[in-house]
């Protein structure tokens, strides 16, 4: 006979039905191993023969025999751990939430197992009849629970063995012949691996929900750092750009204050210099007073009469009557430098403007006029690029998103988040209006562009007058005439900026925009003014210089 290893586990003497050792221990077919008790009530309660561990099915109920070798090892198991159980000189003591032994009657020790047949918890000295008398080997032994009352049925004080699937509540073995006899049952190791398999798949899925939060999470924070990393970058260029003007402002400054200076310093010299000649002449004049003073004071006639002929010959002096100071002009130095800082200022602005227009061209979109929007006087290609003013109203079906009055028309495509660029081309047009309009506008009345009728738009009138619809409207003094206008709008930011793209320049931007709908690119030729404004809105293609 083969002895037990002595390091084999109590799992592989474990009935894979009642989680116990095993009792008379069988072999069926496929090879799996179980209590020959257990596998004959699992095969009574149900209408196939299943092996419960690989579900191979058998034809016909399979012959039942004890495997002897198994039964032998069992046994050797079961006298090891009793040898191990009565040699042991202290019993385990209780763990604090564990099941207590309901039989001991001083110190309650921690139970090893639970008897479905007594309803009681034992530990592992009073285990040992269940595990040698032979009456009680055919207990149900289970590890240790509490209340076991709870798992017998109330009506029949048997144990709740099967799953009525019908009232999907557990039932004993009366119950399913008494009181649900129609309805569909299953042994509960079944129910409990289906139940289990249910959880695996929803734990799966759990976990699955969990992974993509997870990876949300990453996804948020890559979001941030690239934010942080982009708004250093534009801090790094915002100080430089600042740095530079204000190093700029500082040499205008100097150059201004030395100029000035220069300026004063030549008046200085000039004045100075005539000082000097004046002193001159005033120590001359000074001389001659002398000798005039003392040729009048001579009592001799020969001697003044000569010496009169004498002081008439002395040098003679400038006439100072005319000679002034040079004013140096001040207010046009200080003009042209302040000029000069503005053409600095332009210049950098104009750089500004060419980088920020690459960035946000990037975000360009294929818009195309809706012609179920276009107002029955407008004209559109076939390709849904241009738009232009018809004298001849058409012959259009009845639309609730057309325009009935304004000559207007919505671009096909939406957009209810992110950002998007478009440019048109509005070369040779007296008048036209341009932006992003929310899905909600009146189509049907003649309503003013502004921001309460869900408008963020500019237009041009009588060929010079360019505007910004704001509340109030901005009047733009732009110094060019665009001829290609790029619209920029981010959705989450709520702005919608306007460019000059040749120029380049920044037209005009409204900023904490609240967008709560769809928004729709925003289009309108306007009338033909007697032929002058005949040229049509051109929805061009984005070049990237």
């Amino acid at each position: 006979m083969a002895a037990a290893n002595p390091h084999q586990s109590e799992d592989q003497f474990l009935c894979s039905i009642c989680l116990d050792v095993f009792t008379d221990p069988i072999t069926v077919p496929c090879g799996h191993n179980f209590c020959k008790n257990c596998i004959t009530q699992h095969w009574n309660t149900g209408d196939q023969y299943l092996c419960p561990m690989c579900k191979k099915a058998f034809n016909t109920k399979p012959e039942l025999h004890v495997n002897t070798l198994l039964s032998e090892m069992v046994g050797q198991f079961r006298d090891k751990a009793q040898q191990e159980a009565s040699s042991s000189s202290k019993q385990p003591e209780s763990k604090p939430g564990g099941v207590l032994c309901d039989a001991c009657t001083g110190t309650k020790l921690t139970a090893l197992k639970s008897c479905l047949d007594c309803l009681v918890s034992y530990c592992q000295t009073h285990l040992e009849p269940h595990l040698t008398a032979p009456r009680l080997k055919r207990h149900q032994l289970i590890h240790p629970v509490e209340n076991l009352e709870d798992r017998m049925c109330s009506k029949h004080d048997k144990p709740l063995e099967l799953f009525c699937q019908t009232d999907q509540t557990c039932v004993c073995v009366l119950c399913s012949v008494l009181d649900h006899l129609t309805h569909k049952f299953v042994p509960l190791k079944e129910e409990y691996e289906g139940k289990k398999a249910e959880l695996e798949e929803k734990e799966a899925e759990i976990q699955q929900m969990i992974q993509k939060r997870r990876l949300k999470i990453q996804e948020i924070k890559d979001s941030v750092h690239l934010s942080k990393e982009a708004a250093d970058r534009e801090i790094t260029e915002g100080v430089r750009v600042f740095t530079a003007l204000k190093e700029s402002a500082e040499r205008g400054q100097a150059q201004l204050i030395n100029t000035i200076q220069d300026k004063h310093k030549t008046t200085e010299k000039q004045a100075q210099a005539f000082i000097q000649e004046l002193e001159q002449e005033i120590c001359q004049l000074m001389k001659t007073s002398a000798e005039v003073e003392q040729l009048s004071r001579s009592k001799d006639h020969l001697h003044l009469i000569q010496g009169v002929q004498s002081v008439s010959a002395a040098p003679p002096t400038k006439d100072w009557t005319e000679v002034n100071v040079h004013q140096p002009l001040y207010e046009g130095t200080v003009l042209r430098a302040v000029a000069q800082l503005e053409e600095t200022l332009r210049e950098t602005m104009k750089k500004m403007v060419q980088a920020e227009l690459k960035r946000v061209q990037q975000y360009e979109v294929d818009v195309t006029l809706d012609p179920d929007t276009a107002n029955p006087y407008l004209i559109l290609s076939d390709d849904g690029k241009q738009v232009y003013y018809s004298e001849v109203q058409k012959n259009l079906p009845v639309n609730p998103e057309r325009f009935s009055v304004d000559p207007c028309v919505l671009g096909k495509q939406s957009f209810s988040s992110g950002r998007f660029y478009y440019e048109v081309q509005v070369e040779g047009k007296t008048e036209w209006d341009l932006g992003v309009a929310r899905e909600s506008i009146n189509r049907k009345e003649n309503t003013p562009l502004c921001l309460d009728e869900g408008y963020w738009s500019i237009w041009l009138r009588n060929g010079n007058e360019y505007k910004a619809l704001d509340d109030p409207p901005v009047t733009l003094p732009l110094k060019t005439r665009p001829e290609k206008v790029g619209v920029f709008v981010d959705y989450e930011e709520g702005l919608v900026s306007f460019y000059d793209v040749d120029a380049p320049a920044l037209i005009y931007s409204f900023t904490d925009c609240s967008f709560t709908e769809k928004l729709f690119p925003y289009f309108s030729p306007s009338n033909n003014d007697r032929g002058k404004n005949s040229a049509p809105l051109i929805i061009s293609p984005v070049i990237v210089e």
